[in-house]
């Protein structure tokens, strides 16, 4: 009896799906804070940089695929991202005060217009064919890997507090399966600028999800249990994402 095997670009096509699947949930995320922000109608307190980042992000990796046959994994999911992200950014805009209206608008020129488009307009001039493929791939890379460090910050302050308040574990299991999904992916496609940063984001994620066990179960702080039972009995219900870890969530493909 004959086993049948599945080829690399089935596995690839699989792969692919699953992390479209599993990114889509990821830049869903924030719905809880804009749902707040709405309600609230005002955006103060929030900060616009994780997705000013995230959609300079998810357009850096769609230029990156479209100069390829090849990535519609890619492609789909960064059109997505793009219209989610500038979709957040416009309703952050909409209830910003004046001054991060305007703050918000630099950064977004800056960042959004000016960084892409000089990366876009360089790499076509000096570079063809692969060799653009591959420095935009390096770009991508380089991004990717600042981004997954992001969330370093949020795990020292864990440490510092002995709290896990602002590291939810569903959201880091769902960036540390996501990370798995784009390795693989990129592994069977052959494409090491998206396998390789997502090694960083795959190990970073399983000890963010460590780290929160061992402070929520094992070594646990006395004040942050008392003033979480009493807020348990005043209000049962918990924002279920942090801000802090947003901004690692989108650029996780």
């Amino acid at each position: 009896m004959r086993m049948a095997f599945l080829t690399a670009q089935q596995l690839a096509f699989i792969f692919g799906l699953l992390g479209n699947i599993v990114s889509f949930l990821v830049f869903l995320a924030p719905v809880p804070t804009f749902t707040k922000i709405y309600k609230k109608k005002t955006s103060e307190g929030f900060h616009a940089i994780p997705y000013s980042v995230a959609l300079f992000s998810a357009s850096m990796l769609l230029y990156y695929a479209l100069l390829q046959t090849d990535k519609l994994m890619i492609v789909s999911i960064n059109i997505i991202g793009c219209v989610i992200e500038v979709a957040y950014l416009t309703i952050y805009i909409v209830y910003a005060p004046w001054a991060n209206k305007i703050w918000t608008f630099k950064m977004i020129f800056v960042l959004n217009i000016g960084s892409l488009g000089s990366v876009a307009l360089l790499t076509m001039l000096l570079a063809k064919g692969e060799s653009r493929v591959t420095a935009v791939g390096y770009v991508c890379a380089a991004i990717n890997l600042a981004v997954f460090a992001a969330p370093l910050s949020i795990m020292r302050r864990v440490i510092q507090t002995r709290s896990v308040e602002f590291m939810p574990f569903n959201l880091s299991l769902f960036l540390t399966l996501c990370a798995t999904m784009w390795f693989f992916y990129g592994i069977f496609v052959k494409d090491f600028f998206i396998a390789v940063p997502n090694v960083a984001g795959f190990v970073l994620g399983i000890c963010q999800m460590l780290l929160y066990i061992v402070y929520k179960y094992v070594i646990k702080n006395p004040e942050t249990n008392l003033k979480q039972h009493e807020e348990t009995k005043e209000s049962p219900v918990y924002p279920c994402v942090k801000e802090g870890l947003e901004l690692k969530g989108v650029i996780s493909n």
